[in-house]
């Protein structure tokens, strides 16, 4: 089992755990895996328990300290019961895949119980005829998208016997080398290093650490104005909806527009956005959206959040796609360098002193969340069950939706978990989001490298 018995939350965690305290903010992941079969209920239970055993807080409370004088820690469950968090389960009749949405949606509006592992699994039996589904409830204290897709690659099979598992992890011999004696005295060293050079080059220094404060700001500065006219009110109701769209020609057409798969996703949400907001006869120029930055090291254990959240604002208004698409990656690449990026942990730590209203204030004006996590480029096998499809809904932190891109054995399955109060009509959102996909996808075309990426370009986070 990776990590300790017992450990402190990180910083990052521990903002992730204190959303809870606002119901709007609930954290909570879901996803849902459509299996083409009934997995062997025996082998699914090993399997389940294997990941768990892979993932110290899967079998783990969080326990608070003495007057609040330290951040929660992981304490091992004494009393884990396996049957407690795995159920089996039915879906109403017809049972199909919208059936199963309707499921995971209670369960993304269902509250954890606290006084057991944050998880839950549930198989959905005689989904579309002999097929089924696994919902997975997750606290996302527990995990990021790109930890989650790691945890199931290495509890999933390359074939339907079981006999071939995914290529073991070498995370943990990484981490205990990252962890020996040397690392200590390298971090000394970088440290000296970085003390001399600001003796010797007080200009530079002062100039370095005036960037890194306005980077700091720009993360954190207070958000007060929704920029969408349409999705502005706030609820705890959650509503689901999925498409799916093949990954490879998404690809090539980011390739020859010189941008990268997550500029094409993008760029196809905002085209949908603003067919939408045409629908409610509100025209836009600007939307304000969170992108997670992952942060992730291939040596990081698995489990626990290695992410940043990036606020900033994209432009809506450009009608031609490939010149958005590159606009899209001028925003998305400055943010991505930004200097404050890399501290999230000390951003985090300062957002903890900030009472929860306020952070709910900062949050709920955003717009939406945009969420890209790469998978399996390989069928997977749950206990015996090939897995066809896996839809990620994240949480909305507050904004109007979020939208998650996860890609799987050449396919990309996008899951939209929306709040009822902001989006009224889901179904005319998909569509609208569904039709911005189809558009990218035309462009197919070698289009002009944008002439701003290598500078890193200019951005606005208003």
């Amino acid at each position: 089992m990776t990590g300790a018995s017992e450990s402190h939350l990180s910083q990052t965690d521990l903002l992730t755990w204190r959303l809870q305290e606002n119901p709007i903010l609930r954290p909570t992941i879901v996803a849902v895996l459509k299996l083409d079969s009934e997995p062997e209920w025996e082998r699914l239970v090993d399997t389940i328990d294997r990941g768990t055993h892979a993932v110290a807080e899967f079998r783990s409370l969080l326990v608070g300290a003495p007057f609040g004088l330290a951040p929660p820690r992981w304490v091992r469950d004494p009393e884990f019961e396996l049957s407690w968090h795995l159920r089996r389960g039915a879906t109403a009749h017809p049972s199909d895949l919208h059936a199963v949405l309707e499921f995971a949606a209670v369960e993304a509006m269902t509250a954890f119980d606290l006084g057991r592992p944050l998880w839950r699994a549930t198989l959905l039996k005689g989904v579309d005829g002999n097929g089924s589904a696994l919902v997975l409830t997750v606290h996302h204290s527990l995990t990021d998208g790109v930890s989650g897709v790691r945890i199931l690659t290495e509890m999933c099979a390359r074939d339907r016997t079981g006999t071939d598992f995914g290529r073991p992890s070498d995370s943990s011999s990484k981490t205990a080398d990252r962890s020996s004696g040397a690392t200590p005295w390298l971090r000394i060293s970088r440290s000296l290093r970085a003390v001399f050079r600001g003796l010797f080059h007080p200009v530079r220094s002062a100039r370095d650490g005036a960037a890194l404060a306005a980077s700091l700001a720009r993360l954190i500065r207070p958000v007060t104005t929704t920029l969408s006219p349409v999705m502005t009110e706030r609820s705890t109701g959650r509503r689901l909806s999925v498409f799916d769209i093949p990954a490879e020609p998404l690809h090539r057409v980011a390739s020859a527009a010189h941008c990268t798969m997550n500029d094409a996703f993008l760029t196809a949400v905002l085209l949908g956005l603003r067919s939408y907001h045409d629908r409610h006869d509100a025209p836009l120029q600007r939307l304000r959206v969170t992108m997670p930055i992952s942060l992730r090291a291939p040596a990081d254990r698995l489990g626990g959040n290695r992410i940043s959240l990036s606020r900033f604002v994209v432009p809506v208004d450009i009608t031609d796609p490939a010149e958005l698409m590159r606009a899209v990656d001028t925003a998305v690449d400055a943010q991505r360098h930004e200097r404050a990026v890399p501290l999230s942990g000390a951003v985090a730590a300062v957002l903890n002193r900030v009472p929860i209203r306020l952070i709910a204030d900062m949050l709920e004006h955003v717009d939406f969340v945009a969420s890209n996590v790469p998978g399996s480029p390989v069928p997977l096998y749950l206990a015996g069950a090939r897995i066809d499809r896996v839809y990620a809904f994240s949480p909305t932190l507050g904004t109007s939706f979020n939208i998650t891109l996860t890609t799987h054995a050449g396919r990309c399955c996008v899951g939209i978990n929306a709040d009822t109060a902001a989006v009224t009509d889901l179904a005319s959102l998909t569509d609208c989001l569904a039709a911005g996909f189809d558009t990218v996808l035309r462009l197919g075309v070698e289009t002009p490298k944008n002439p701003y990426r290598e500078s890193g370009g200019v951005h606005d986070t208003r």
